[in-house]
């Protein structure tokens, strides 16, 4: 299938470390949030739950997007692959931290498991406190599991229309927010960030940071298509987003 469109680095185990560890909490009692299904039974179908899923970073990372809290945001354990499905177990975070109360698509990262070829596809089941759901990731030519990242942005789309992941690389708790994006030609999608203020204090580590972003007027996803990121750390840098 075509694509369309601050301090010391890490090693490629110590990113993909930082991805387990990304920012996220979870809703107390009392915070307003909606509070997960108490079955666990994949069998159940009243605790299955939409997800989705984008090729990251050249196929060596795949994001799943789930609906909840924009601040408490699940960890994506190490995924296995059995019976060629890749398998992921979602953890949500501590319950004493209060989360925003809104409902939005969020992306949760991990490392594409030994075995996978994003070039042929894979089905993805997702396992989280409660519930359970499942999604196809198609195939894309070029894109390999495995190896050392490059650290630069990546992005893939999801099943969902108009819906696409970025990947960024930085400081893990000043990841970049978006302000808008617009579909600016057939087949490319400005993707503006928010500017940080000049006084953010950042940590000095690198690490992989998700973000869901959505758009429409893009008359044919499946053909090559590129989101061209500005604003905050970015000039104008073009990138393709991944088909799916």
């Amino acid at each position: 299938m075509p694509i369309r469109s601050r301090s010391l680095l890490a090693g490629l185990g110590m990113a993909l470390l930082a991805a387990g560890l990304l920012t996220a909490c979870a809703t107390p009692a009392g915070s307003g949030g909606t509070p997960a299904p108490s079955a666990t039974s994949n069998d159940d179908d009243s605790n299955e739950q939409e997800v989705g899923a984008a090729w990251l970073d050249g196929g060596r990372m795949i994001g799943i997007v789930t609906t909840g809290s924009s601040t408490c945001i699940p960890t994506a354990e190490e995924a296995t692959y059995e019976g060629d499905v890749v398998k992921v177990t979602l953890v949500e975070p501590a319950g004493d931290t209060a989360c925003t109360r809104d409902l939005v698509p969020r992306v949760s990262l991990v490392a594409t498991p030994e075995g996978v070829d994003p070039a042929k596809g894979v089905e993805i089941e997702v396992t989280g406190e409660g519930w359970h759901g499942d999604t196809d990731l198609e195939g894309v030519a070029d894109l390999k599991a495995g190896g050392e990242t490059d650290y630069l942005p990546s992005a893939g789309w999801t099943d969902v229309d108009g819906q696409f992941v970025i990947l960024t690389w930085g400081s893990s708790s000043c990841a970049p927010a978006i302000e808008n994006t617009e579909a600016t030609s057939a087949t490319e999608v400005t993707v503006t960030f928010v500017t940080p203020p000049a006084d953010q204090v950042c940590t000095m580590d690198m690490a992989p940071r998700g973000v869901v972003a959505a758009v429409e007027g893009v008359e044919d996803e499946d053909a090559e298509t590129f989101a061209i990121l500005t604003g905050a750390e970015f000039d104008n840098v073009r990138i393709p987003i991944y088909a799916n």
